[in-house]
């Protein structure tokens, strides 16, 4: 493909209720988009960058810093573009795997439609549908808390993921099992709240059967995972530590975690997404898709890699209405249970103009 440039567009959609983690409230997703237009047609990759550098070092004023004064004019310098030549062109450029991924991503979606091919189709997936859970944040109040399971459950969710924090952890989970009995799948997400030290309590959680645990400590603990993974009987399950193939290989031979979150975001993308997954099912760890509230755009293109073989346990693949009143594309709706993989060329979905106009705070372009 022949590249004529980049646009950086950032969008601000509220969200239909706050969504509270460990490490802070979201009321608005802060999101930048990022599309390429090629000789051939366009494409369109999502940031999942935070406004903050909260959950990783990475936030969307630096994203489109890097990109704008570093990615984009070393992806547009070489006169052909190939998704499998994007790493390698950035690769002198340390970090900054959400705007890399962005920027691969809306390449892959521009070089897929050109040749008619779908996501799910060249990335390997095997269903044509995908299980959907749903992430709850931290309530005010167990009865909150108890309503809005109640409601996921009633929509139809496969999952529940709780996210946890000290002071909001083995209660609200009894609470849960109690309400709503030992068949519901059910996991928490301490989003690195904990330390080692509170082994003993987080094996408290043993007794509700939980899925796993997911990522109870820093991300850069590998080796107080692996402790506590001889601690508790409840699976660990590794998220913010796993950035590579190669962190995720590292974990599995260290024995820190049984479980793979795996966000393309948060690894590069999704070409190293897969990877990972290819990783992990050779050594026979399941895999789920992580979100970080996505928009339609980035939505399509986390169910059509959760529909490859090792995407074994429902990920957070939630419906469009989990978290948005309108979406910017066509939304996600769930199916029983289930969210269909988009079957059109590259990532199967395109910005509704209208919406995307009304949710647009700025664009800019960047030419070759």
């Amino acid at each position: 493909m022949k590249p004529v440039g980049v646009e950086l567009r950032r969008i601000a959609m509220p969200l239909v209720s706050p969504f509270r983690t460990s490490f802070g409230t979201q009321t608005t997703r802060d999101i930048l988009l990022v599309r390429i237009e090629t000789a051939d047609g366009e494409g369109y990759g999502e940031c999942v960058t935070m406004t903050d550098p909260v959950y990783s070092p990475e936030y969307t004023d630096g994203a489109i810093d890097v990109l704008r004064r570093f990615l984009v004019p070393a992806l547009l310098g070489p006169p052909e573009l190939d998704p499998r030549a994007v790493a390698p062109a950035l690769v002198a450029f340390k970090g900054h795997r959400m705007a890399k991924a962005a920027l691969e991503t809306a390449v892959l979606d521009a070089w897929l439609r050109a040749r008619a091919l779908s996501f799910g189709e060249w990335l390997g997936a095997t269903a044509d549908r995908v299980p959907a859970g749903v992430s709850v944040g931290i309530m005010d109040s167990v009865p909150e808390l108890l309503d809005a399971v109640e409601g996921y459950l009633a929509d139809g969710y496969l999952r529940i993921k709780l996210k946890i924090e000290p002071g909001w952890d083995v209660e609200p989970v009894r609470a849960v099992r109690e309400r709503f009995g030992d068949d519901v799948l059910l996991q928490v997400d301490a989003n690195t709240a904990y330390t080692v030290a509170d082994a003993q309590h987080l094996a408290r959680l043993d007794e509700f059967g939980l899925l796993l645990i997911e990522q109870p400590l820093d991300e850069e603990d590998i080796r107080g995972h692996a402790q506590l993974a001889r601690l508790v009987r409840t699976p660990i399950c590794l998220d913010e530590s796993i950035v590579s193939a190669r962190a995720a290989a590292d974990a599995i031979a260290l024995g820190a975690c049984s479980i793979v979150n795996i966000k393309p975001g948060r690894v590069g993308g999704y070409l190293e997404a897969r990877r990972i997954h290819d990783v992990c099912a050779a050594h026979g760890v399941p895999v789920w898709c992580g979100g970080m509230l996505e928009s339609g755009l980035g939505r399509a293109a986390n169910v059509a890699l959760a529909a490859l073989p090792g995407f074994t346990l429902p990920g957070d693949t939630s419906a469009s209405g989990r978290y948005y009143m309108t979406d910017i594309t066509e939304p996600f709706v769930l199916q029983d249970g289930h969210l269909l993989v988009p079957q059109g060329p590259g990532i199967g979905v395109s910005p509704v103009p209208e919406r995307l106009a009304e949710v647009t705070v700025s664009t800019e372009w960047i030419g070759r």
